[in-house]
């Protein structure tokens, strides 16, 4: 199964053992590596990272709020109805991954690489982006209510019906936004991305 074809709604990879209700408050999981595993109802609240690597694993109603990861990696996972309220990502990968009705108010992002990552119908008002790639990735119909997405490469990124009214998309790569298909009401945007609309909208600038 490819990263994209993810992001389409293929099953989610198939596990090999199961840690449940397991109660991770406030644990230090810097350099633990996980391979096909399924966390059901685990609280990792206030958890910390560094160099952790979960590989093909399936997270169902895992409490992420308020825990800190550096430099980690969640390759090919699905996230299905956790909580990342508060939560920080550092340099961080998520290639591949895919999120399905979880909540991510106040969630921050900085630096690393979510490329072809499923965040689609996501509610991601609030959260923070600042210069992570985000290439290829899904935010079909995303509720990017004054979201910051700063300096971030959008490269072939999908966009169609995502709410993106208050969001601050600065210094980002719009060469693959369409502003027909999604709503920009409010936007912050800087001259440069103005003009990369406007020639996608076929306007000619004097």
């Amino acid at each position: 199964m490819t990263m994209a074809g993810r992001l389409h709604g293929l099953p989610v990879p198939e596990t090999t053992s199961t840690v449940e209700f397991a109660d991770w408050d406030g644990e230090d999981l810097s350099g633990q590596t996980h391979s096909q595993v399924a966390f059901r109802e685990v609280d990792m609240t206030e958890a910390v990272s560094q160099g952790a690597v979960f590989t093909d694993c399936v997270f169902r109603g895992v409490r992420f709020n308020a825990s800190a990861h550096t430099d980690s990696a969640f390759l090919n996972c699905v996230f299905m109805r956790c909580s990342f309220f508060d939560a920080t990502f550092t340099g961080c990968k998520m290639l591949g991954s895919r999120f399905e009705d979880c909540a991510h108010e106040l969630l921050k992002v900085e630096g690393g690489d979510w490329s072809y990552v499923g965040l689609r119908s996501a509610g991601l008002s609030g959260a923070s982006f600042l210069d992570v790639r985000l290439r290829e990735a899904d935010l079909s119909g995303a509720r990017c209510v004054g979201t910051t997405l700063r300096n971030c490469d959008l490269s072939e990124i999908q966009l169609h019906r995502a709410d993106l009214t208050r969001a601050d998309l600065r210094g980002s790569d719009l060469t693959w936004l369409d502003p027909r298909v999604v709503e920009l009401k409010d936007a912050r945007i800087d001259i440069a991305q103005a003009i990369v609309i406007a020639t996608t909208l076929g306007l000619k600038m004097s």
